[in-house]
């Protein structure tokens, strides 16, 4: 039944909990205790909304880093990704494969401003051996949306 949750949850984290226990053919207080079980256990993270800052006034810079670490003896990539994901302007860490160890994602108003933070204070830790990065010039699709549809299918159905 978790799974049936989550997979209904993280497409619409605001679906009214009424909504959500007649999809799932239960009582609302028992889909409550169960999303609140997972909370707890760190199953659910988070919710969050997804902005299109294109359609804004608001700059927004995305850059996207490859980054190769020194891993630690006996904590691997963990405690450097901890160092990095830390900071106020880091959106997300990923560990990957590859030619680069990490895969980090930032947050900044201007391009000076994430290349301050790249130069001043992330390639500053000791155990970054090397940085790539990536500036986003314009998002097409995230976290399973689609920002912006441009194309439209506008040839007719065809039914024999």
């Amino acid at each position: 039944m978790n799974e049936q949750i989550l997979s209904i949850i993280e497409k619409n984290s605001r679906i009214d909990l009424r909504e959500l226990s007649i999809l799932l053919g239960m009582e609302e207080i028992d889909v409550a205790n169960e999303i609140k079980k997972m909370e707890e256990e760190g199953i659910i993270a988070g919710y969050h909304t997804l902005v299109n800052w294109e359609k804004t006034s608001i700059e927004k810079v995305n850059a996207l880093l490859e980054v190769r670490v020194t891993p630690q003896r006996g904590r691997g990539f963990d405690c450097v990704a901890e160092r990095i994901y830390k900071y106020p302007e880091v959106t997300a860490v990923y560990l990957i494969s590859g030619g680069f160890d990490l895969l980090v994602s930032l947050e900044g108003k201007t391009l000076k401003e994430v290349s301050t933070f790249v130069s001043e204070k992330l390639s500053t830790l000791e155990d970054i051996l090397s940085i790539s990065t990536h500036f986003v010039l314009k998002k097409y699709k995230e976290h399973g949306s689609i920002l912006e549809k441009k194309y439209e299918d506008e040839r007719e159905q065809f039914t024999p």
